[in-house]
């Protein structure tokens, strides 16, 4: 419990700098948003307007320490300030429109890929010189060299493309309104089915070699030679025994994940034109969007914390050991 409230504060003063970082970069490059929303709507914008808009961005003549205590207060409160893109739109506003659709995608692509490549790689090594050991790593790693967005464009123009099997872009057929009615729930898994294969073919074979790596360990260990003599069935020493505990780096590896889960898949939303944090991303860039891109990066940098405090809290209940520290 110690070790957990220690992290406890490790993540606060990280949340902290990250923050902070986030208010000063901004402050330290040329320009700032109100003189981008400027050059944007130039010549229907009077000069006067500019000191209004440096103001409602933050960029005020007041003290730098002033300006970060006005950050903060407005960070408590979820305001993250204006979009220059989608302005009148506040960020907070622009990345809730697009945050759902990052985590549905990218949440089940990662899940996926974790639960059939962990498992893959208990039973290929509790069965190792079969035809998975022998066959499935090289492929996998193979196919994991090869970057999301390649592997998308693939799947976009193979399966999408040239078969007309799937969708090509979107999260959901354009005759349709967002509800909870069966045809709309089954336009967005049909338009989920090639960006959440990419992402799964990309990432299986880390997830595959990093269990199997650990498994081989684990069954050399004294414990799974006495469940053995002990006369335990195969299935219950593999998964109760030597999976479980091999299963705590692959643990912290899927805590990494869903932390990077706002922003793994940003290629491949853009490959797909699907609606998420990658396209708000782009959009930000090409606008000059500061406001929006901070908001963005703040998001996946408290994901990232939030994700490791999960994996610590998951260490305890998995590893007795660490309940001690």
């Amino acid at each position: 419990m110690r070790h957990l409230l220690k992290n406890l504060g490790l993540y606060a003063l990280a949340a902290w700098a990250s923050l902070t970082l986030n208010f000063l970069i901004p402050r330290m490059m040329p320009g700032d948003p109100a003189s981008a929303m400027f050059a944007r709507f130039a010549g229907q914008l009077q000069p006067e307007a500019i000191a209004a808009l440096r103001e409602a961005f933050g960029f005020t003549n007041e003290p730098l320490w002033n300006q970060y205590l006005t950050y903060g207060a407005n960070i408590l409160q979820g305001n993250l300030g204006l979009s220059v893109a989608y302005f009148p739109a506040t960020v907070t506003e622009v990345i809730g429109t697009g945050l759902g659709w990052t985590l549905l995608l990218s949440g089940v692509g990662v899940i996926i890929s974790f639960l059939l490549g962990t498992l893959l790689g208990v039973i290929a090594t509790w069965r190792r010189g079969g035809w998975l050991d022998s066959s499935l790593p090289p492929m996998l790693s193979f196919l994991g060299a090869f970057p999301y967005f390649w592997l998308a464009m693939m799947l976009l123009y193979g399966l999408g493309f040239s078969l007309g099997a799937f969708p090509l872009r979107h999260a959901y057929s354009d005759m349709l309104e967002p509800s909870l009615s069966g045809e709309f729930l089954l336009s967005v898994a049909e338009h989920m089915v090639l960006p959440v294969t990419s992402i799964v073919i990309a990432s299986l074979g880390g997830w595959m070699l990093g269990m199997r790596s650990t498994m081989v360990g684990v069954l050399s260990e004294d414990y799974i030679s006495l469940a053995n003599a002990k006369g335990l069935s195969q299935l219950r020493i593999m998964f109760h025994y030597a999976a479980r505990n091999a299963l705590l780096p692959n643990i912290t590896s899927f805590g990494m994940a869903l932390g990077f889960v706002l922003s793994g898949s940003l290629l491949t939303e853009i490959v797909f034109s699907y609606p998420g944090q990658g396209y708000l991303l782009i959009q930000a860039v090409r606008n000059q969007d500061y406001p929006l891109m901070q908001g963005i990066f703040l998001t996946i940098t408290l994901a990232v914390l939030a994700a490791n405090l999960l994996v610590d809290i998951l260490y305890i209940w998995l590893d007795p050991r660490t309940r001690a520290r």
